[in-house]
């Protein structure tokens, strides 16, 4: 087992994403309803948000709820956004507390007024707060994020406020959701699947994957630990070589 002593405290990744993947699975195989999975799931969210801040890490990004996600059950859909609603109503105080803001990602239209209306309180209540940054990725898909990128600079050099020639990747980051949030260094799947669903696609091109066959639910403290040693014992070349990591 991994301590937490054992990490170079040095090397704590920045930012990490998690794609929170597991609950119907979880509940499935305890003889339980899916719903029950979601809501031992918001538990591992409360244990990996009070680690991130022990450890130091500044940005922790859930993929909470998928545009794709809306395909699911209509009583499934239901049931998380009444989860949602509840979860934030009864978390926010202490993440306040914690020094914790909370942001959000994704098509936040689309979502129930229940939920604009709650996560719009918890924003405003957490958004001078200086410790870790807790985004949500609600109703997101990263396909989504950059055809709407895309749609919003073509309309920019429609209306002639923005030069064909001076669109670049750094340019083009700026209309995304993530415009001030810098990239994951390292992102985390749980319950076994080796895929990203459609998760930060722009932003993740250089972070490091990480996957584990914990099922969500029981993704705790030690479970990060061990996914930031196994981040800190990899090499992050960017496409140079290993002997120019080495020249300073």
């Amino acid at each position: 087992m991994i301590s937490q002593d054992q990490l170079d405290q040095t090397k704590i990744p920045q930012h990490i994403a998690i794609i929170m993947d597991g609950n119907g699975r979880w509940a499935k195989l305890h003889g339980k309803a899916r719903v029950y999975g979601h809501h031992k799931g918001v538990e591992s969210v409360r244990s990996v948000v009070e680690a991130c801040t022990e450890l130091g890490v500044k940005y922790l990004t859930l993929y909470a709820f998928s545009t794709e996600n809306w395909k699911r059950p209509e009583q499934e859909v239901i049931a998380l956004m009444e989860l949602l609603v509840r979860t934030i109503r009864k978390e926010t105080p202490e993440l306040n507390t914690k020094n914790v803001r909370i942001r959000t990602i994704g098509d936040g239209h689309s979502l129930p007024k229940t939920c604009i209306d709650e996560l719009n309180e918890a924003k405003q209540l957490t958004e001078k707060n200086t410790g870790l940054n807790l985004i949500l990725a609600l109703s997101y898909s990263g396909r989504w994020e950059i055809a709407n990128a895309a749609k919003e600079i073509a309309k920019q050099v429609q209306e002639k406020k923005l030069n064909v020639d001076a669109i670049d990747e750094k340019l083009f980051e700026q209309y995304l959701n993530t415009k001030d949030i810098p990239d994951p260094e390292l992102l985390i799947r749980t319950s076994g699947e080796y895929r990203i669903s459609n998760y930060l696609l722009w932003q993740s091109a250089y972070s490091e994957f990480y996957f584990t066959k914990t099922l969500w639910p029981d993704f705790d403290k030690q479970e990060l630990i061990n996914a930031i040693y196994d981040y800190q014992n990899r090499e992050r070349r960017f496409g140079k070589i290993s002997e120019q990591l080495e020249v300073k």
